[in-house]
């Protein structure tokens, strides 16, 4: 699974610019600058590597991920478990970058793993325009437009069950926390099966730079999305 957008070599893992490149836009739809190959702050996606943990280790009924640094491109890095369980993301020096927490029933079917990862992945990818404008508009502020920069602080969910669900996550509330040049957004949402409630989950990001929410600068940022989200696709 996922196999194409990262390389194993001995006990670490190793993503390129590209590859991590591809995921977003190819798997999350996502088209934040931030994850192109030439971007001067590029890093790798934390979708990509919410979706290894869950490769590697499998699906858990209750899992809490916290992003503590942004992963560049080529930079080996190693998944391992601790003694409780816990999973650490670090690299050769030591370094952490991502940190889970996990209980309950856990599952390693392939179908559930990669159902679940790319369901949720797919609504994560929709952070901006979807879910963070509204917001930022409603707030009357607004990352700076000339180096936009928004970052994934942490997820979590909990299911009910693992077995014989197809999920599909859909937003039930959204706020947004501002504190001074920055501000905490938080998204809640729903995991259904079949129309049936199989859990709930919400993902913490943060935005940085603010400044006052621009009509005319937000829709062009906007239309740029869009612009390179036909891109993409052409070709």
């Amino acid at each position: 699974m996922f196999k194409d957008f990262y390389a194993q070599r001995g006990e670490y893992v190793v993503i390129s610019a590209e590859q991590a490149s591809r995921f977003a836009k190819g798997v999350a739809g996502d088209y934040n600058p931030i994850h192109n190959p030439d971007a001067r702050r590029f890093c790798v996606p934390g979708d990509l590597l919410f979706t290894l943990v869950l490769v590697k280790f499998g699906l858990s009924r209750q899992m809490e991920f916290r992003f503590t640094n942004m992963v560049g491109a080529d930079t080996p890095i190693k998944f391992s478990e601790t003694a409780n369980g816990d999973i650490h993301v670090c690299d050769e020096s030591g370094k952490c970058y991502l940190q889970v927490v996990r209980s309950g029933e856990m599952t390693r079917d392939e179908a559930v793993v990669e159902g679940f990862a790319r369901c949720y992945v797919a609504f994560s990818g929709k952070n901006f325009p979807h879910y963070l404008k509204p917001l930022m508009e409603q707030h009357g502020v607004m990352f700076n437009p000339k180096r936009p920069l928004v970052i994934y602080d942490s997820m979590g969910f909990c299911l009910e069950r693992l077995d014989g669900f197809s999920p599909n996550l859909a937003l039930t509330q959204s706020s947004l926390e501002v504190q001074g040049k920055r501000a905490d957004a938080l998204l809640e949402f729903s995991i259904e099966s079949a129309g049936e409630a199989v859990g709930v989950g919400s993902k913490k990001l943060v935005v940085s730079g603010l400044c006052d929410y621009d009509d005319v600068e937000m829709a062009a940022i906007v239309d740029e999305f869009y612009r390179l989200k036909a891109a993409y696709e052409a070709a």
